[in-house]
């Protein structure tokens, strides 16, 4: 019927076994018999045997891809937290747009809600400059220290949701982390 929607891949709980393993030896140590320990009489040659594929029922990994493959899976099970500051502390809030944005900057940073900003400005010559701004992914990708302190503007740019400016007869329809563009034939954009 429906498609599970947390379900892992295949790769991810293949690796997941790495965990239990503290060292590419203790890995080695888990594809040895005790057949092999008895004939051989060293761990060392058992180690290598296991290592060269010879004790695997599939591919044996290398120390380096170990390694990295466990870092992986770590990251994938365990994932490390990133904090995070809120530069809306420092923020004037003597703007209402400020404080609205200051009001809903913790909660787009943490992925409760995602807002989008629609911008619209003119320049000294006139000319319209308007935008769409995913308020979530420009947290991220920009430092919004200034802007919160009153040095300087929020401007829409051509890589944000949508850009549009009149003199240069720009559009632009862009994806971002949590919006995508669906176009269609019959219904438009």
């Amino acid at each position: 019927m429906g498609e599970k929607k947390n379900e892992t891949p295949a790769s991810v709980e293949a690796d997941r076994r790495l965990l239990f393993y503290d060292t590419y030896e203790d890995y080695l140590d888990s594809l040895i018999e005790i057949a092999d320990l008895r004939n051989l009489r060293s761990i060392t040659t058992a180690r290598t045997i296991a290592e060269l594929g010879y004790r695997a029922k599939g591919d044996t990994l290398s120390q380096k891809e170990f390694y990295k493959r466990r870092a992986a899976i770590g990251e994938v099970v365990f994932p490390t937290v990133k904090p995070y500051v809120l530069v809306s502390e420092v923020a004037d809030l003597s703007d209402p747009f400020n404080r609205e944005l200051a009001i809903r900057e913790r909660a787009n940073r943490v992925g409760i809600i995602h807002t989008i900003i629609f911008l619209r400005h003119f320049t000294r010559g006139g000319f319209e400059i308007s935008g769409y701004i995913d308020y979530a992914h420009r947290l991220l990708s920009e430092n919004w220290g200034p802007f919160f302190k009153g040095n300087k503007r929020l401007w829409p740019r051509d890589n944000d949701l949508g850009y549009y400016h009149w003199r240069h007869g720009t559009v632009r329809s862009n994806m971002s982390r949590n919006y995508k563009h669906l176009v269609s034939a019959r219904h438009g954009p």
